[in-house]
């Protein structure tokens, strides 16, 4: 049943109300004020880049770890990027290396650093990590499953440390390392402390899939919600001269056009982040009206998770839109590799083997030869950013 024209209008005044009202949440101790994250953003260009893991490399263990940390492929893949424009990568670390062997792991990061900055790219490091296999292990890591998007990506920390409190002391002494290590170092460009931490992988790990393993959703997410602010103190202890966030992710359910009607998690979240992050992985249409619901806040707004092609999430049509309101953007996946994200998530049901590979790549931009998958994203990208 239609409802009434001037029901309609009233309605459609509400929305565009709720969308201008300046948000009123408050700050966590110690956060930015509005002004000091403005002042910092306005420093920075239009940021354009990809979540960055090595082809060779199936998770962040093997990324970093000693034995296949690998900085030769590292340089010859962070130079196709600076040759597209790409001018900075969000990077996932794990807190297992730290554990293992701090200083080796410092250094290595150091060294990815040395490499960005060769490639005029500055980083956003990532601290922890809800998504995938919820029992990480060092060492040699598994195979990837053939035809599965991301086989092998580990939490960090896993059920196992986030379910004994005794851990907690050693993710606290991560989490300072870490950023103090590099808390006054020009070449990151900011720090995510905790990506999607209230997923409870439903379609891979969780009560959706026959694996089972992950942590009941519940006792998962009232764990994170009480670790998280701590993990924030963390790094604020140490006085990062970079902002810190976590990026609000569940963009096809959660409201954040009004404070009323965000999720008390997602407040949490943005209460406790000098800049707004988001995840958004649905049409140009959406991104616009994402925008202005996450601006209302009086921050930086940085989209750190897009680009699916199968859900029309592209360069072609969302660049445009966040050079125009001058909101980055970091897609997922770079070079196609053991990562496997270049295959749809529903791949978890159903295989893509013998012969039923996708048409279209969901993720990636780069075949592992450095050529495009699409020639037409590098154009886009290349015109996003002022480059031939």
């Amino acid at each position: 049943m239609r409802k009434p024209i001037a029901l309609l209008g009233l309605l459609l005044v509400s929305a565009l109300c709720s969308w201008a009202q300046p948000s009123q949440l408050p700050s966590a101790p110690g956060r930015w004020t509005a002004a000091k994250a403005n002042a910092w953003y306005a420093r920075e260009p239009f940021l354009v880049g990809a979540n960055y893991n090595p082809a060779n490399a199936i998770n962040e263990l093997e990324f970093w770890q000693a034995e296949t940390f690998d900085p030769a492929t590292i340089d010859k893949e962070l130079g196709w990027a600076e040759n597209m424009g790409i001018n900075t990568m969000r990077v996932f670390l794990h807190d297992l290396p730290y554990q293992q062997d701090a200083k080796g792991f410092i250094k290595r990061i150091d060294t990815f650093l040395t490499l960005c900055q060769k490639h005029k790219i500055r980083p956003m490091l990532v601290l922890f990590d809800s998504c995938w296999d919820p029992y990480p292990k060092l060492g040699k890591q598994r195979a990837p499953q053939p035809g599965i998007h991301n086989s092998g990506w580990v939490q960090s920390p896993g059920a196992d440390a986030l379910t004994d409190v005794s851990q907690y002391p050693r993710l606290q002494a991560y989490v300072k390392g870490i950023v103090g290590a590099f808390a006054t170092d020009k070449r990151v460009l900011m720090w995510d402390v905790w990506n999607e931490p209230d997923n409870t992988n439903d379609n891979s790990y969780g009560d959706n899939h026959t694996i089972k393993t992950e942590l009941p959703k519940a006792k998962k997410i009232a764990i994170i919600q009480a670790l998280l602010p701590q993990a924030f103190g963390w790094a604020r202890a140490v006085t990062p001269t970079q902002p810190l966030t976590a990026g609000v992710w569940q963009f096809w359910r959660n409201d954040w056009s009004n404070d009323a009607t965000i999720p008390a998690f997602d407040k949490m979240m943005l209460e406790n982040s000098d800049v707004i992050t988001f995840h958004q992985y649905a049409d140009a249409a959406a991104l616009e009206k994402i925008i202005p619901n996450l601006k209302r806040m009086g921050r930086p707004v940085i989209c750190t998770e897009f680009m699916a092609r199968g859900v029309n999430s592209k360069f072609q049509t969302h660049l445009p839109i966040a050079k125009r309101e001058k909101v980055g953007m970091i897609c997922w996946g770079f070079v196609a590799g053991k990562s496997q994200t270049y295959l749809p998530w529903d791949s978890w049901q159903k295989p893509y083997v013998n012969g039923n590979e996708p048409k279209v790549w969901f993720h990636e931009i780069l075949k592992g030869d450095g050529t495009p998958y699409d020639p037409a994203d590098v154009v886009a990208i290349k015109t996003a950013m002022g480059k031939k």
